[in-house]
């Protein structure tokens, strides 16, 4: 009984389980939440872990100074070498606690290294195994005319959770504050996130990746999260990226779905993706993860699939090549456009999803199929009879002009003839004369001896 009800909804579109996060899995056990947990019980663990907290939040506020810096970095690292569970642990997407455990992160790295801003806090052990999900949808998106984007759209609002939680961001996007003409984009970025991590990927990546082959669809792309409040600034400047990502790393979701971001949407030439992980789902999902950030990332036109940040590198100073660097990794990287295009081409698909061929089916099925779709190709088989025919009526000439004979298994009712019976043992028996005057002399001599009989 329940693989019934697994089976039915696999098979009834838009029926999906009420509870379907993005990432539902139960924290695992390197979870921080539960590392902290297990820190708490512990005296010594605990108020070390206070100590570095305290550190945090005076960073936070000013840059620590040389002496202050050095004792709440000793800290930090007795913390970390009596308790390793708080340094290896990580975190999982769309957790109800996600927050509090990207902060139990973070804090246990007070000044972490470039390296270490660009390591993903986020558990992705189980997530790539969630790969079926994104064949699935991506294998419905082929440019085939339609309008991908509008589908995308129409089957997100026949799913209840997905149409109501669009409606809702949409709403808080384009809803003005009190007094002004601007939207509130806290709480714009804030119902996006809602958006992303409560409805199934089959239909929020969906109507984010749509491939599109005109502009009308392009634009319902572009404009899928309502990039006027979402993406750019009301006044339409855009601000330096650097000063952007600075801005992001002060807030520990932006600074962890940054730094995912980073971690698995790292280009490469040496994978067939164009993925250093060699992963297209981790690159979609990461890039997924930005939306609702400061670092909100959108489609650049209408007219292709091309992305950017809503920044330029304008003031950079000595720190152009690093900006222009960040800014990169949206409009030039191979992995991410590798990823974007994947999701609209199911014939580029990873080798392992490909399915083998089918078995051919005998000529019963074959023929059956036929009828079925009306596409019995009765004049083909004409021709071959008729060739056929031809081909056995020339045999049958040739051979008659060379003996006036030729070879076949006698029909029933002319085994029973004299001429047959009376037959030498030469072998001629086994052969028909083809005089026609035979049968009939043969009449006449039955009915003249049962005349002289009666």
């Amino acid at each position: 009984m329940v693989l019934v009800r697994i089976v039915l909804v696999l098979l009834i579109p838009g029926v999906l389980p009420n509870s379907a996060p993005m990432f539902p899995f139960p924290p695992s056990a390197h979870d921080c939440v539960e590392a902290h947990r297990m820190c708490s019980t512990d005296p010594q663990c605990e108020a070390l872990y206070r100590g570095v907290e305290l550190c945090a939040a005076d960073t936070a506020v000013n840059p620590l100074g040389e002496q202050a810096a050095s004792e709440c970095l000793e800290r930090q690292d007795t913390l970390l070498a009596k308790y390793p569970s708080l340094l290896v642990c990580k975190c999982q997407r769309g957790f109800r606690k996600e927050e509090r455990c990207l902060r139990i992160y973070w804090r246990v790295r007070l000044l972490p290294g470039k390296d270490e801003l660009e390591i993903s806090p986020y558990d992705d052990t189980l997530i790539d195994s969630r790969m079926a999900s994104l064949v699935a949808a991506s294998s419905f998106m082929q440019l085939d005319g339609e309008n991908q984007c509008l589908k995308a759209a129409q089957d997100c609002g026949l799913y209840e959770k997905c149409g109501s939680l669009r409606s809702e961001y949409v709403l808080a996007c384009t809803k003005p504050m009190p007094g002004t003409s601007r939207c509130n984009q806290h709480k714009c970025h804030r119902a996006l996130r809602r958006f992303l991590e409560r409805v199934p990927e089959e239909y929020s990546l969906g109507v984010l990746f749509c491939p599109c082959s005109n502009n009308l669809c392009g634009e319902r792309r572009r404009k899928t999260i309502v990039p006027s409040c979402s993406y750019q600034e009301m006044e339409g400047l855009q601000p330096n990226c650097l000063y952007q990502q600075s801005f992001c790393r002060r807030d520990d979701l932006c600074r962890s779905r940054l730094a995912d971001f980073l971690s698995n949407c790292q280009p490469s030439h040496l994978t067939a993706s164009g993925c250093l992980k060699d992963s297209t789902g981790l690159c979609l999902r990461a890039y997924a993860g930005l939306i609702g950030t400061i670092m909100t990332p959108n489609y650049i036109s209408n007219s292709s699939a091309d992305v950017s940040l809503w920044c330029n590198c304008e003031g950079s100073g000595n720190q152009w090549q690093e900006c222009l660097r960040l800014q990169r990794l949206f409009t030039h990287n191979t992995c991410l456009r590798n990823s974007i295009s994947w999701m609209g081409s199911p014939s580029s698909l990873p080798s392992e999803t490909t399915q083998p061929p089918a078995p051919r089916p005998s000529p019963l099925v074959q023929e059956d199929e036929l009828l079925s779709n009306n596409h019995l190709p009765e004049l083909t088989n004409d021709v071959v009879e008729s060739e056929e025919e031809e081909e056995l009526t020339q045999t049958v000439e040739e051979e008659g002009d060379e003996g006036g004979q030729f070879d076949i298994i006698p029909l029933y009712s002319e085994k029973a003839t004299v001429s047959n019976l009376g037959s030498s043992g030469t072998g001629a028996g086994a052969s028909v004369t083809t005089n026609p005057t035979e049968p009939v002399l043969l009449l006449l001599l039955l009915l003249s001896a049962s005349l002289c009989w009666g």
